[in-house]
């Protein structure tokens, strides 16, 4: 009897999934309980195992994207229980027999893995490996780069690898970056690119594009007064690139013409500095870039602003920080005071915790907060989960976690979804006041800016006093204007009197 396999639910919204790798081919005789294929939503990747013991069907390819309940494959059953599972135990003795000829051995391509759903490229980072390198398996290949975050590719086995690929280079799920060539092929292998640069050298002596510029590098050429003959290109068929022009030398130009240079004009001389450099961007950057400019397009975003006296904090803070250090290993920050007046704020309005799906709005009765922070190749959000039911310390060490793995591009894409409210602190790099674009497909976003001492009046006193602006950027399609002044408003009064926070009045 065969029994469907279908795509369970994976998550509140989700009405469709990818998949991903299919870990059995078609015929394949599967244990209960043994992983089928991975299935990739746009949150997260999840694991499918069989829930019966038979031959496996297969019904959709990898990649393919299908409904929540579809059928994706079906087992059959009982049939080839008796027979496959003694013809998978004889396929077995002739692997475990191959490394007994490795000279024959096939080199293991890798390729670009599905990271996430709707990826379809990645950028390459550094690789941690050359051509020729000896790797064992497991050893880290290179890093490479998706919209929404680093992820790590390793060595599926040991012996030498040879490098398809440069860094920065932008490919497509699926392309083979560079190949591994186990032991015992290595010298068979090796001695063809031993041989390639006298080829390479003598191909170039007749080939057109050898000792010619690109149109960049003959102007940056030009401008330092160099012979392009005298410049060894380094790019394709012995052309000379943009980098070969700018590490040329000027130095022999200027002394073969005095007399010129004399006469010359002197806007020439500082010319050389004013090369321009092109970087691509980062699949990072660009998502970013996409996705700041949607939410412009697609929200009716607005801003409203209040100030907080700090000093209540920062007094509190002063008094209890060593013991809280002390006690719990680690710094009592501002962040943990904002993440607990938000989530009491978000209970009370959650109009601000919400978002709208289609011609629904979705009311969360818990809070994720988004806490933004910038890394050298981007700015990236990752989420504190039930921020609303944790300590002080538990949110602090949170924080230092999240914060550590971004900027060691350590991340997961399930670290970073799923966020409800986010907290975006632009006053560690000196910002009086600015208006957050919301982190979609959340409605609003809290801005905190640097700490000033301003004059105010207090009990009809004018007195010096630490203060800090607050920026509330919300979708006022869903988030009125009440409920948006209502929220900051509450927000305040919780920081300027943190015996609330505690009390939870």
């Amino acid at each position: 009897m065969a029994f469907d396999v279908k795509v369970p639910t994976v998550g509140e919204s989700i009405t469709e999934v990818t998949i991903g790798r299919w870990n059995k081919k078609d015929g394949d005789f599967v244990n209960e309980n043994e992983l089928i294929c991975e299935i990739e939503s746009d949150k997260a990747t999840f694991e499918l195992n069989a829930e019966k013991s038979g031959i496996l069907k297969l019904k959709v390819a990898e990649g393919d994207t299908v409904a929540v309940g579809a059928v994706i494959c079906s087992i059959e059953e009982g049939a080839g229980s008796g027979a496959a599972k003694p013809a998978a135990a004889a396929a077995a003795t002739p692997v475990a027999a191959t490394p007994a000829a490795p000279g024959n051995a096939a080199p293991i391509e890798v390729k670009i893995p599905a990271v996430g759903e709707s990826i379809t490229e990645v950028t390459l980072g550094a690789w941690s490996v050359k051509s020729g390198d000896a790797i064992n398996a497991e050893d880290l290949l290179c890093e490479i780069e998706s919209d929404k975050a680093t992820f790590e590719l390793r060595a599926e086995a040991a012996g030498t690898v040879e490098v398809l690929a440069k860094e920065g280079d932008t490919v497509t799920i699926g392309t083979v970056v560079c190949r591994i060539i186990p032991s015992g092929a290595v010298a068979s292998k090796a001695a063809a690119p031993a041989s390639a640069p006298v080829a390479t050298a003598s191909a170039s002596g007749s080939n057109y594009a050898a000792g010619h510029a690109s149109p960049a590098a003959g102007k940056i050429l030009n401008e330092k007064g160099v012979d392009a003959s005298a410049v060894a290109g380094s790019g394709k068929d012995g052309r000379i690139t943009k980098e070969d022009a700018l590490k040329a030398s000027a130095a022999p130009a200027a002394a073969a013409k005095p007399v010129a240079a004399a006469s010359a004009p002197a806007a020439k001389a500082p010319v050389a500095g004013r090369a321009d450099d092109r970087v691509k961007m980062t699949s990072l950057r660009k998502t970013i870039a996409r996705r700041l400019v949607a939410v412009k397009n697609e929200t009716a975003m607005l801003t409203t602003f209040n100030e907080v006296d700090m000093k209540p904090v920062m007094d509190m803070r002063s008094k209890y920080k060593d013991t809280f250090k002390e006690k719990y290993g680690i710094g009592l920050g501002f962040m943990s005071f904002f993440t607990k007046a938000v989530c009491m704020a978000l209970q009370e309005f959650p109009a601000v915790n919400a978002y709208i799906d289609g011609d629904e709005i979705v009311y969360h009765n818990y809070c994720d907060v988004s806490v933004a922070v910038s890394t050298p190749k981007g700015l990236v959000v990752p989420v504190i989960r039930n921020a609303e039911n944790m300590s002080f310390n538990e949110i602090e060490a949170e924080i230092v976690r999240l914060a550590t793995r971004a900027r060691d591009g350590k991340l997961s894409i399930d670290e970073m979804s799923g966020g409800t409210f986010t907290i975006t602190n632009g006053g560690i790099f000196g910002s009086m006041l600015s208006t957050p674009i919301i982190n979609s497909p959340q409605s609003a976003i809290l801005g905190m800016h640097n700490i000033v001492e301003r004059p105010v009046a207090v009990g009809g006193q004018v007195v010096i006093r630490p203060i800090m602006y607050l920026a509330l950027s919300y979708d006022h399609r869903i988030i009125d204007g009440r409920e948006s002044v209502g929220f900051l408003v509450r927000v305040k009064q919780l920081l300027e009197d943190p015996s609330r926070l505690l009390l939870g009045v």
